[in-house]
């Protein structure tokens, strides 16, 4: 079966070369992944992309008009965190990415590209147990950039950990 993703972000990341204000690369990236320019990345490398209706995006509270108006349209399914539920994951094994600019700037202080009203500590883990619980991640990607300094260290740990501690609770391995 063909690989699919699970995508959870404060962003869309959705963003093209045409439609981008600033530039950022990481407002690109699932974009990039599910075969936009193809010939910047997939294919110099010989990678096939996945199916765009293979994808789940999850959060993406903070969208920018031309992110909104593609995802009106496209066949990438689009949830919150709350309305996951394990009928939503797609078939088959998937990447999960996971960037922590989901959470809440409350939770996660320091985060670059903070995004105001998101879902405190164990709505994100709660909805990563579902994900993992599927027995189909094939990978992880944590991701999250913040400013120098960024949340003090402990946060940091803590926070990893519990998120580590969450892909490795598979039930009935």
């Amino acid at each position: 079966m063909d690989p699919a993703i699970v995508w959870i972000d404060a962003h869309g990341d959705v963003q093209t070369l045409e439609t981008t204000e600033s530039g950022y690369l990481g407002g690109m990236a699932l974009r990039l992944l599910l075969g936009y320019r193809a010939d910047l990345i997939a294919e110099p490398l010989g990678l096939r992309p996945p199916a765009p209706e293979r994808a789940l995006l999850l959060d993406a509270r903070d969208l920018d008009a031309a992110e909104v108006d593609y995802l009106a349209t496209a066949p990438l399914r689009h949830r919150t965190l709350a309305e996951l539920s394990p009928g939503d994951l797609p078939e088959g094994p998937f990447l999960l990415n996971l960037d922590l600019d989901t959470l809440d700037p409350a939770v996660l202080p320091g985060l670059r590209y903070p995004a105001a009203n998101g879902p405190g500590e164990s709505d994100l883990l709660g909805a990563v147990r579902i994900i993992m619980e599927s027995g189909r991640v094939a990978a992880v990607n944590l991701a999250c950039t913040w400013h120098d300094g960024g949340p003090p260290i402990a946060v940091r740990e803590r926070l990893i950990a519990s998120i580590l501690e969450a892909t490795s609770d598979r039930k009935g391995e």
